[in-house]
């Protein structure tokens, strides 16, 4: 009997090579196409990860050094003409997109000018949030949709086997093993490609969060900002009138 397993073992050459390489090459189209969807997903998913990585590090300590020249500024006016028109920090964007809307409606009442300024610091914060969100989606899809894609694979790989088994009338492991493997390596890359991808979203959607309160923060701090400077200016012009 021994005999006998060693010789289809012997027959059945480079199935008893277990590489990766080999695992892959031996399976058939829709193993295939699930392995190089699952390993494609994996690689834009760790570049994306990256990607963000160093957008909420950078985006972190420009907004830091632009909250400390805010609140250092003589003026509003002051810091928005000294900053440059294509600066990349979403909120000396979103404060300077407020500013200028400040300017256009100066000539307004005070409820209409705040209005249409708090309106303006509400669209820029929802552009640069959505742009900051932007490819979360997919690795949620990833995250989600892997371990089943790899399960897929695996139920197929195991499809195969049995097929194996069917066709050459013989249960020895040499026969079943390969379909095996392949089925097993296709869970393995799914899970490879979801895991970090749901622990990738989970932080960064945390990250966006605590950014967005802080834009919130901002945002009311400037309003209210806003709404004093309004208010001393239209009292002091009140008051030079009067005297006049």
């Amino acid at each position: 009997m021994e005999q006998q397993i060693a010789a289809q073992v012997v027959g059945l050459g480079g199935a008893t090579d277990f590489s990766i390489w080999q695992l892959f090459l031996r399976a058939d189209f829709v193993v295939k196409f699930v392995i190089i969807l699952l390993l494609a997903s994996s690689v834009y998913s760790w570049a994306l990860i990256f990607d963000k990585f160093k957008l909420f590090k950078r985006i972190n300590q420009s907004t830091t050094e632009f909250e400390e020249k805010f609140w250092k500024s003589k003026s509003a006016e002051s810091l928005n003409n000294s900053l440059p028109n294509n600066i990349d920090d979403p909120l000396a964007k979103i404060f300077k997109q407020a500013m200028t809307e400040l300017v256009k409606s100066k000539s307004k009442p005070n409820a209409i000018q705040t209005a249409r300024v708090e309106r303006t610091l509400e669209i820029s914060t929802d552009v640069a949030l959505k742009e900051i969100q932007k490819n979360f989606t997919f690795l949620a899809t990833v995250g989600s949709t892997a371990p089943f894609i790899g399960l897929f694979g695996t139920v197929w790989g195991i499809m195969n086997s049995f097929q194996s088994i069917a066709i050459s009338r013989n249960t020895s492991l040499a026969i079943v093993a390969p379909g095996i493997a392949e089925a097993l390596f296709a869970t393995a890359l799914g899970l490879l490609a979801a895991i970090p991808a749901v622990v990738a979203y989970n932080k960064f959607n945390s990250d966006s969060a605590r950014y967005a309160a802080r834009i919130d923060n901002f945002c009311k701090k400037f309003l209210i900002y806003l709404k004093m400077y309004t208010y001393l200016l239209r009292s002091v012009c009140s008051t030079i009138i009067i005297g006049f």
